[in-house]
């Protein structure tokens, strides 16, 4: 349950501004000679035989927006069907997930540098789809879009299925915990919140399109454009905890200070028995003392736990274990050398941690 909140608040604040930088285009593409239109078509310059003024409805703009993006939730929860099944059929191990992170975190920081305009070599860092749709896309948008006597209701849901073919980097890490769940149910319930997270941006800023015009555009782009860098360091990030690389954020930070507890005694004498709490927020102590030179047994501890923290994964082992949701789960570790630090994660490199043997 955790995940599927995690994907619809990430999709409400960070992912709809990313999503919007790619897919906006789409979205503007379809409603943009409609709302022409119907502005167009409004009597404000008519007048009664009687002299006084008619009054101007507004553009009928909600529906057309609604439907956009009501197509996207349907297309994206299919999606996350999808993914669920592969990920159950393929089962994606830790290396493979850290790979998979490691290289949507680069296509996102290459994608927020085009926007920026940093260097022409990032303009392959974008996804797009084959000609022909593009084009099928401009033809049915002025085709249909422009229509007087209705609203163009079949080019919106078009469209709106349509992005399913162009994620922005933000939804293709949602795919990645959608196909590592390895449920259909669970990677479509994940892909459909975080959706439908990001639907209300995609909403406010298509509705106030024409108002705004295009002097806020380049400061808009500009803004997302450095979400999307600062969550693409972030998924290279997870990925280098997923392969207990000491170059991540958190483990170099670690490797500096003793990390402050949350109300439990962290011993630094080293022991051959290691207690770690897996809680829905993290590991507790993040940081264990063991013995060098002899096995060591931890025992992981679990209580209502729910989060990804369950799935504990210790690269230089190669153990990735499922913990249940309560309960105690010994783990045998080798004897390790005296100043081995040896790091684990949860499955989505989250939530990391590390023993230290000394003697």
């Amino acid at each position: 349950m955790n995940q599927i909140i995690l994907a619809f608040v990430t999709g409400l604040t960070t992912g709809g501004l990313s999503c919007l930088a790619v897919q906006g285009g789409l979205l503007a593409s379809s409603l943009a000679h409609q709302l022409e239109q119907d502005v167009l078509n409004q009597p404000s310059a008519r007048r009664k035989k009687s002299g006084r003024k008619v009054s101007q409805p507004r553009p009928q703009t909600a529906l057309p927006i609604a439907l956009f993006l009501g197509a996207k939730v349907v297309a994206y929860t299919l999606l996350g069907i999808l993914l669920g099944f592969l990920g159950s059929v393929l089962t994606l191990n830790a290396t493979l997930r850290a790979i998979l992170f490691i290289a949507i975190g680069i296509f996102m920081v290459g994608n927020a540098l085009r926007m920026l305009n940093v260097h022409p070599i990032f303009r392959y860092f974008v996804i797009e789809p084959p000609k022909f749709i593009t084009r099928y896309i401009r033809r049915t948008a002025k085709s249909k879009g422009g229509s007087q006597t209705r609203p163009d209701w079949i080019t919106p849901l078009f469209l709106g299925a349509l992005t399913v073919l162009i994620p922005c980097g933000v939804t293709q890490a949602m795919m990645a915990v959608a196909l590592a769940t390895g449920d259909p149910l669970q990677g479509a319930a994940i892909m459909a919140a975080f959706t439908l997270g990001a639907s209300p941006v995609f909403f406010i800023v298509a509705y106030l399109t024409t108002q705004l015009g295009s002097r806020l555009e380049g400061l808009f782009l500009r803004f997302v454009a450095l979400v999307v860098l600062i969550l693409g360091l972030v998924s290279i990030n997870n990925g280098l905890n997923l392969t207990g690389s000491p170059l991540s954020a958190r483990n170099l930070s670690q490797t500096f200070f003793v990390p402050q507890q949350s109300g439990q005694a962290s011993s630094t004498v080293p022991s051959s028995t290691l207690t770690l709490t897996v809680a829905n927020n993290g590991y507790w102590p993040s940081r264990l003392y063991a013995t060098a030179g002899e096995a060591v047994l931890m025992n992981a501890v679990t209580q209502e736990t729910s989060s990804c923290a369950r799935d504990l994964v210790i690269p230089a082992l190669g153990i990735e274990t499922l913990l249940p949701a309560t309960g105690t789960v010994p783990i045998d570790i080798p004897p390790q050398p005296v100043g081995t630090v040896m790091r684990f994660s949860c499955s989505m490199g989250m939530y990391t941690g590390e023993i230290v043997f000394g003697q």
